[in-house]
């Protein structure tokens, strides 16, 4: 019987694979995982921090000369779109915050505003198309997102652009550390800072 860790380090690597080459979100990611290697539904999965340090090997193994160009075009297109919402104290969270993104990565952007229709009404001014979904949220609530597709020029790619709508005083909540200190999203400035120094 193969050792729980070790699996659980298979699982990740073989789901870091489909995150990386096919832009699948974590949750999926792993589920396809068990069924590609032939696992019981029931598997214990390995954690989100087990499977983005898989995903980091990754981009460094087989990715390393265009990912950062790629992270690079995301996330200053993030940087445009939370420009425009300012009023709805955008955050940008997901992997092009973490700097795990690729080409095939779509923008998470967290707006927390008092009215949560007031956003749709900002898209609808500037004839922006957009979907309704219901997701998950910070709390395992469910939330409101508008997705839309938006040009990444650099790319030469439409982009998906996801706006989760939070009440206004989540905020707070929302920039608690992870298990290894590090902020889980961050505001148009930290995003500034972080493209200024390359990371």
């Amino acid at each position: 019987m193969q050792h729980d860790g070790s699996l659980k380090t298979e699982i990740a690597q073989v789901a870091a694979t489909m995150v990386v080459e096919e832009g699948l979100e974590y949750g999926p990611a792993k589920r396809r995982a068990l069924k590609a290697m032939g696992l019981p539904p029931r598997t214990e999965l390995p954690d989100n921090e087990l499977l983005e340090d898989a995903v980091r090997e990754h981009i460094a193994l087989f990715c390393a000369d265009t990912q950062p160009t790629e992270l690079r075009a995301l996330r200053e297109l993030a940087l445009v779109w939370m420009q425009r919402l300012a009023q709805f104290r955008p955050h940008l969270g997901g992997a092009v915050w973490r700097g795990t993104a690729t080409r095939l990565s779509d923008i998470y952007l967290q707006l927390f505003c008092d009215d949560p229709k007031s956003t749709e009404i900002a898209l609808i001014e500037h004839q922006v198309d957009y979907e309704v979904r219901s997701v998950t949220g910070f709390h395992g609530e469910t939330v409101d997102a508008l997705s839309l597709r938006s040009l990444c020029r650099p790319l030469q790619e439409t982009v998906g652009v996801h706006l989760m709508i939070y009440d206004h005083d989540d905020v707070r909540g929302a920039l608690r550390p992870d298990a290894r200190g590090r902020s889980p999203r961050g505001d148009a400035a930290a995003l500034a800072r972080l493209l200024e120094v390359g990371v």
